[in-house]
């Protein structure tokens, strides 16, 4: 079982910074691909970013490459980042993190472990 907890959500300005955590427990990560998907009002959850197993690889969505980073925990490799830059009011989301059952695939359903999101919201 692996139980998996988001932080570094809240409000952004326009144009600022988050960086989103998101910290496993319960099972070593560092075999697994892990992503970020996001889910704003009224619109489906869609992928975001995903990280190979040793961070060597990394994926993107169209709408947030060039802005987000991806990456794992340099001393911890149960932990996992998003650096978010250039945050746009369209980025209000809640953000979630996940497993991967395999390799870094941007479909929900290759996902198996999911943490229960952290909020974040981005002013005009």
């Amino acid at each position: 079982q692996v139980q998996l907890a988001e932080s570094g959500g809240g409000l952004a300005q326009a144009g600022g910074s988050l960086r989103l955590s998101c910290a496993a427990s319960g099972r070593t990560l560092n075999v697994y691909s892990m992503g970020w998907f996001r889910q704003g009002p009224g619109k489906e959850r869609e992928f975001v970013a995903c990280v190979n197993w040793n961070g060597a690889s990394t994926s993107y969505a169209d709408s947030v490459k060039g802005r987000f980073t991806i990456s794992r925990d340099k001393n911890d490799e149960n932990t996992v980042h998003l650096q978010m830059n250039s945050l746009q009011p369209e980025d209000t989301a809640i953000y979630y993190c996940a497993k991967a059952r395999r390799q870094c695939y941007r479909a929900i359903g290759d996902y198996d472990y999911w943490g229960q999101g952290t909020q974040v919201t981005v002013s005009s």
